[in-house]
């Protein structure tokens, strides 16, 4: 595997921190009674069984960091619906109506939300009499031709020992960037994200719509963890596929207890409403790459059901994880003595001195100190090459957490020095500077194909339009096709020039 480098003194930063508190704090002792990531793998895409088959419902990745543009905020990103892909049409992605989306915020360690952003979606259909999603070229979220759209309201729960204190409409029928059908359709795409940002009272923002997936990965890990001799790593199988992106950005001042506590937890969750009504959670996610490959067959569904709380009934898949033997039986690595009381502090408790709040409660949220300042050159390693403002500080979207968690689990923090990675180091497409940072997704016009080359590989029928209609007869194709419903068939079947032909004869 590709060695990593970074420099002797980043390197033990964390370590330093993790063996000071395990002194201090005698965990083995402390009666832990919460879950621990700490492993590697997709983070959360196709995790457990059951939501494997409703991706509507399914929470793909959570990140949280301070905004570093406007370091007064903090930022939380939640994305549902893996592997989305670009030329998935003609029915594209939309969130669940029957869902409630959350963002869960617990601002002082006690395993329970303090805060609830839910996000609730409506469908709107222009045309029920065209197969399509759009009849013609979109210029805008309430143009015309874009036949299927999708608003959302935010209600703001406020709960205290998990009952419910208040509830505020905080926006209504806000408008979602739609999926990126191609450049014929959308030929700004651009514009149309833009118009999906939107302010709210009290300087906080909100963004809801596709965007590229900004986790990066080699998927191969599943055989037989990267081909059982390191042979399939190197490749961001992610690359070319979009997710559905919700993003909220909060005055943290909002979201903390107090100056004097500045550190948060932070969750997502899916309810889903059932045949008599009622909600019924099937989804979460906090840290990356928890229920993949920490939790075994028999509990991932329990998982996604349960809350922080009660993540009690999991700490022996914790204290004796599988993956470190997997590892050892594959690649004659040395598996770090049980029990696993180094990977505590990091993903149940927070780090003591970094983002550890106190009187905590070991839970599995992605917890945040916010009163550390945004890094103007992020390190990809984040609080391992010690830089604090990263993973598993909050998560930003350029952390490397595959290679960050592959060298945590193999015993980094306690002797066992290790550069494993999957030697994928960053995501295909740059992120924004500003909010929602997430990048634009994939077009379907050009999107990854099944065989796996990626964006270079054009669809042909968009480069026919483009090349064979200078004139602008493209966009007279495209609403010519929606009009004749049937005869956008013949289009994709029998090529442009027969087209043409026919369409001169009506």
């Amino acid at each position: 595997m590709t060695p990593i480098s970074r420099s002797g003194a980043g390197r033990r930063s964390l370590a330093t921190l993790i063996s000071g508190a395990l002194a201090a704090g005698g965990l083995a002792a402390a009666g832990v009674t919460a879950l621990e990531p700490g492993a590697a793998s997709a983070s959360s895409h196709r995790e457990a069984p059951l939501i494997s088959g409703t991706p509507q419902y399914d929470n793909t990745d959570v990140y949280a960091f301070v905004s570093p543009d406007k370091p007064d905020t903090t930022t939380v990103i939640a994305n549902w619906i893996p592997f989305e892909d670009p030329a998935g049409g003609p029915n594209f992605y939309t969130f669940a109506e029957d869902a409630q989306y959350d963002i869960h915020i617990d601002n002082n360690g006690d395993a329970q939300g303090e805060l609830i952003y839910r996000y609730t979606f409506k469908t709107h259909r222009k045309n029920g009499d065209t197969f399509l999603y759009n009849t013609g070229p979109v210029d805008s979220l309430d143009d015309p031709d874009l036949n299927i759209t999708q608003t959302y309201d935010i209600d703001l729960l406020r709960l205290h020992d998990q009952k419910l204190v208040s509830r505020t409409k905080v926006a209504d029928d806000i408008p979602v960037a739609p999926s990126n059908v191609g450049k014929a359709s959308m030929p700004d795409y651009t514009k149309l994200r833009n118009q999906a940002v939107y302010k709210l009272a009290g300087d906080s923002t909100t963004f809801a719509g596709q965007a590229d997936d900004p986790f990066f990965l080699d998927l191969r890990v599943f055989d037989l963890l990267y081909g059982g001799d390191l042979s399939e790593v190197g490749r961001d199988t992610l690359k070319g596929y979009n997710v559905n992106s919700i993003a909220l950005q909060l005055p943290t001042d909002m979201i903390t207890e107090s100056k004097d506590q500045p550190i948060v937890g932070i969750w997502s969750t899916t309810q889903r409403k059932d045949a008599r009504g009622h909600y019924t959670q099937v989804s979460r996610l906090g840290n990356p790459l928890v229920n993949e490959v920490v939790n075994p067959q028999k509990d991932k569904d329990k998982f996604n059901a349960s809350s922080p709380w009660e993540d009690a009934q999991f700490l022996k898949n914790v204290t004796n994880p599988e993956l470190p033997k997997l590892i050892e039986a594959i690649y004659k690595i040395k598996a770090p003595a049980e029990p696993r009381n180094d990977l505590v502090d990091v993903f149940l408790k927070g780090v003591k001195g970094l983002n550890q709040p106190p009187h905590v409660t070991p839970a599995e949220e992605l917890r945040l100190n916010t009163s550390i300042e945004p890094t103007a050159k992020p390190k990809r390693l984040g609080v391992l090459d010690g830089d604090n403002a990263g993973f598993p500080n909050g998560r930003r979207l350029t952390d490397d957490v595959i290679d960050e968690a592959l060298q945590v689990v193999e015993g980094e923090l306690v002797g066992s020095k290790n550069d494993l990675g999957d030697a994928v180091n960053k995501n295909d497409k740059k992120f924004e500077h500003s909010f929602p940072y997430v990048a634009e997704p994939t077009a379907g016009s050009r999107g990854k194909t099944a065989g796996g080359t990626g964006n270079s590989v054009r669809n042909q029928l968009g480069d026919g339009l483009i090349a064979n209609a200078t004139d602008g007869s493209n966009t007279t194709l495209i609403a010519a096709s929606a009009a004749a419903g049937a005869a956008g068939f013949l289009l994709i079947a029998t090529g442009l020039a027969w087209w043409r032909r026919r369409n001169r004869a009506y």
